[in-house]
């Protein structure tokens, strides 16, 4: 009789050797691609929607022209990134997970990251939702 746990243990190490397995698209040790999104002071966004892709590195600039100190929000998208770092002024911040940035003046925050799942994942203003202050990372 043939153990049950031999055999999934076994089917375990084929799956991670085998030169099949799943790779991250794009070139980590390249540059990252670079998108932009702006928040105005009459509450609209640069841009509703991005599309990216898995295993691809990201620098996604977030600026705020809005003056109402504004809190990005895309907490689906970190908890399905590897955010490497997150810059402002010059200042970087390494971290595994944010959630929110929040805007006391105008000025723009750099977040280098990853995704590592695909999906549809918002982002918003939060409290600007019901004037159009929301949009859509779509991983591919």
């Amino acid at each position: 009789m043939v153990n049950r746990r031999n055999v999934i243990a076994g089917l375990a190490a084929i799956a991670v050797m085998s030169p099949l397995a799943a790779v991250a698209k794009g070139n980590l040790a390249s540059r990252p691609t670079e998108i932009k999104l702006t928040l105005n002071g009459d509450m609209s966004m640069s841009a509703k929607e991005f599309k990216i892709e898995t295993g691809k590195y990201y620098r996604l600039v977030v600026e705020s022209k809005n003056g109402d100190e504004p809190r990005f929000m895309a907490p689906d998208l970190w908890q399905n990134s590897w955010v490497n770092q997150i810059a402002i002024n010059g200042i970087e911040i390494h971290t595994a997970k944010t959630l929110e940035i929040e805007f006391d003046k105008d000025g723009a925050v750099e977040i280098l990251f990853i995704p590592i799942r695909t999906g549809k994942f918002k982002f918003w203003v939060r409290g600007q939702e019901a004037r159009g202050m929301i949009g859509e990372f779509i991983v591919e």
